[in-house]
């Protein structure tokens, strides 16, 4: 996720499992879009899964209790150090991934209240300073172990790969990254565990840019199968000068992301491709500097009745403690919005 911390069992079960079944050549796209069930499911609204800052001493109940959600997305997962193979939460030694660490307890008690949780691995302070996992470890075989360790100790059916930053331009770690999710697939068909994975790519209001779209490019090469999560806020384009109307923005890189789905897969219908896109929103005031690039409540509105119409599968925010507005005029806090707002305002618009 670009922020600057350093400076997403029942109903609702189904519908964080979802097939999205993505095949890598247009033929295969083909044959897929023929024999899988719909996209995002018939009837199904977008599920919301906002970023939860693992970092905090907040806990996923009390958190899902007081906001409404149900779905949270737990950021991030990195290794302690560069080179290591290892995952802890935030990079914290003290917090490894393990049966009876941190977060399993409170996973079962979120599953109970009809929730669930999306381990999120990588983020701006990982990528930026080389523990994400694809970008430490160098061998594949081990990523895949530790993604497989991630799904069996929490027994979670999505993860969550936040790339940006350095990340992007690490072309050996993407490798790692896509060949581990596709040995991470191949080991779910084995034992029958269902896992899907959603890339979260920074985005322009245009579409991905190139570095973002070569990510993509690479899982097709390997054969992942996967869905996108464009980050719609910290553009720092031209326009973010001036001001940029983010609703309009947003709408404007789903289509723009849209398109660039299309060319990769030619063989899926327009529904289908639509079922692989989700969008995440900052509420208020993002890390542009001259406070113009700002969503508001209207502009989630839009966007929350642009996803519903075509079926999105996901609506997340970064993040969930941000949503109040305890801190009028502050650019990207990490505990409140920075514009007037009622607490939980933009996870009622979006949970909906």
């Amino acid at each position: 996720m670009t922020h600057r911390w350093l400076h997403a069992r029942t109903v609702l079960a189904l519908l964080l499992g979802i097939p999205l079944t993505v095949a890598s050549t247009a033929a295969t796209a083909t044959a897929s879009a023929a024999t899988a069930s719909p996209a995002h499911g018939a009837g199904r609204g977008p599920v919301y899964a906002p970023y939860f800052e693992t970092w905090t001493k907040d806990t996923l109940p009390a958190v899902a209790r007081a906001s409404g959600a149900r779905a949270l997305t737990l950021a991030f997962l990195q290794t302690p150090a560069r080179g290591s193979c290892s995952l802890t939460w935030n990079g914290t030694k003290k917090q490894p991934v393990k049966p009876g660490g941190r977060y399993t307890a409170q996973i079962r008690t979120l599953r109970a209240m009809g929730g669930d949780a999306i381990p999120s691995f990588g983020g701006f302070s990982a990528d930026q300073g080389g523990t994400e996992i694809a970008d430490s470890c160098r061998s594949v075989p081990a990523i895949a172990r530790a993604y497989e360790s991630v799904v069996t100790t929490y027994g979670v059916t999505r993860l969550d790969m936040d790339v940006e930053a350095n990340s992007l331009g690490n072309q050996a770690g993407i490798a790692r990254r896509s060949a581990a999710l596709r040995l991470l697939q191949d080991w779910a068909a084995r034992t029958h565990h269902r896992v899907r994975i959603t890339f979260t790519l920074g985005v322009e209001p245009w579409g991905l840019p190139g570095n973002c779209l070569a990510v993509l490019k690479s899982a097709v090469a390997h054969g992942v199968r996967f869905s996108v999560n464009i980050m719609a806020f910290d553009y720092y384009i031209k326009a973010s000068q001036s001001g940029i109307e983010m609703g309009t923005a947003a709408i404007q890189a789903l289509h723009g992301t849209h398109r660039q789905l299309g060319r990769l897969y030619p063989g899926l219908s327009q529904p289908r491709l639509w079922g692989l896109e989700g969008i995440t929103l900052l509420p208020g005031i993002d890390d542009y500097p001259k406070k113009t690039e700002v969503t508001y409540l209207r502009d989630t509105r839009e966007i929350a009745r642009f996803a519903r119409a075509h079926r999105l599968p996901l609506l997340s925010i970064w993040a969930i403690q941000r949503d109040n507005g305890g801190c009028p005029g502050s650019i990207d806090s990490n505990s409140c919005s920075g514009i007037h707002q009622s607490r939980w305002a933009f996870g009622h618009l979006l949970e909906g």
